[in-house]
């Protein structure tokens, strides 16, 4: 066993009952024989073999599993039946949950959410405020985008590929394909600043997120 879980030291939260856990072995990078984890519902939330880690403030509940070498850590928290496995990070406020599976090498962190069916695997880094979920596969850095201080509110835009090579936007509320947000853009702004921004932006979208037609 690496870890023990300690009954004494807990929080409730809307998740229900997490423990702290006790690292018994020293795990490089991560943690010293006797240094306390973040938390976890019951062992079945983190592998007893590998390197994988529970750390800082980070909770994983319900039938969320950690293992491998993966580490989740800072605030993030995994959660429903999600997955974070391989050599994957989950770290800072992000959140992983819904039927998500992290793995690889990839990096989940900042205020990222990946949730439903997605998948982030490859040498993936999704962060900031971006949000993944449905049935997205996101690997690599190309399938996936998301741009800063857009908008009139300027916020935060999130571009993806799901399942069916289909590009998917996500902006405050509104979640639709690239053609339904370029129409939701001209209703909404006519044809002013942010409209032309818009248009520009959602030229790099295509270019940057649509797949080469391979010859068969």
């Amino acid at each position: 066993m690496k870890y023990e879980i300690c009954k004494d030291m807990f929080i409730d939260t809307a998740f229900g009952r997490l423990f702290r856990i006790k690292a018994l072995v020293k795990i490089e990078g991560r943690c010293e024989i006797g240094d306390l984890g973040g938390y976890i519902a019951a062992e079945k939330n983190l592998a007893q073999d590998g390197d994988a880690w529970v750390s800082g403030n980070a909770q994983v509940s319900d039938d969320a599993r950690v293992s491998d070498d993966a580490w989740v850590y800072g605030n993030a928290q995994v959660s429903d039946d999600a997955r974070v496995y391989g050599n994957a990070w989950v770290y800072g406020d992000a959140w992983v949950y819904g039927d998500a599976w992290v793995y690889g090498d990839a990096w989940v962190y900042g205020n990222a959410q990946v949730s439903d069916d997605a998948r982030v695997y490859g040498n993936a880094l999704v962060y900031g405020n971006a949000l993944v979920y449905g049935n997205a596969l996101v690997y690599s850095n190309a399938r996936i985008l998301w741009v800063s201080q857009v908008g009139s509110a300027n916020g935060t835009l999130t571009a993806f590929l799901d399942k069916n090579n289909k590009i998917i936007v996500t902006r405050d509320c509104f979640i639709g394909t690239l053609a339904e947000f370029s129409k939701a853009v001209k209703q909404t702004h006519k044809n002013n600043k942010i409209a032309r921004e818009y248009a520009l932006l959602i030229k790099f979208i295509k270019l940057r997120l649509t797949q080469p037609k391979v010859k068969p």
